[in-house]
């Protein structure tokens, strides 16, 4: 990915496999990524999120606990339509009126877009969800076994994503295949957890 890249880890720690994301950006604590590139735990703080990106980036990775039907655990990686167009991201998080604290990912695209028009500036030229298949959102700290065996593999999904992008991501719902990154994904450093 050229230019500024912003890596978001989004979710509720406090319901279960909500925390992936928060999980697993922190996993990515300590690791070398590229130049331009951030990864940042934002949490429940969507609006944050939305502000940030009027910096200015030109790829967004959101990295969530993303239900599409899939045995828990799975990898997604998935291109969102547009901003808040269609766009295929779900969780179990409740919709409806604006509040900070319980944003989905669709919600911040949409309120991304708006800040955009309203300020003149651009939204991420591409945005990508990675995404992993959630077993339980209920309240309580802690991913189940599942999702946690999923954290280290999506961290170094996240490294190949930012070092070499290789194909254009599907946006089926599929688990995620990066077939240039396999060699890169066995030779990935991450610091301990």
């Amino acid at each position: 990915m050229t230019g500024r890249t912003l890596v978001a880890g989004i979710g509720n720690v406090f319901l279960g496999d909500d925390g992936f994301g928060v999980e697993t950006v922190r996993r990515l604590a300590g690791a070398t990524l590229p130049e331009g590139a951030e990864v940042t735990d934002f949490g429940v703080r969507g609006v944050h999120l939305a502000y940030q990106l009027l910096d200015g980036y030109d790829t967004l990775v959101l990295v969530d606990a993303t239900a599409r039907g899939g045995p828990p655990g799975t990898l997604y990686v998935i291109e969102p339509d547009a901003l808040g167009e269609g766009a295929p991201v779900e969780t179990d998080r409740p919709a409806g009126v604006l509040d900070g604290h319980q944003m989905s990912p669709d919600t911040v695209l949409a309120l991304l877009g708006t800040l955009c028009a309203g300020t003149g500036t651009s939204p991420p030229g591409r945005i990508l969800v990675v995404g992993c298949e959630p077993a339980c959102l209920d309240e309580g700290i802690g991913l189940s076994a599942p999702v946690a065996a999923a954290v280290p593999e999506a961290a170094r999904l996240l490294l190949e994503l930012l070092h070499d992008p290789g194909p254009e991501p599907r946006t089926d719902t599929g688990p995620a295949h990066h077939p240039a990154a396999a060699a890169a994904a066995r030779s990935a450093e991450l610091p301990d957890s």
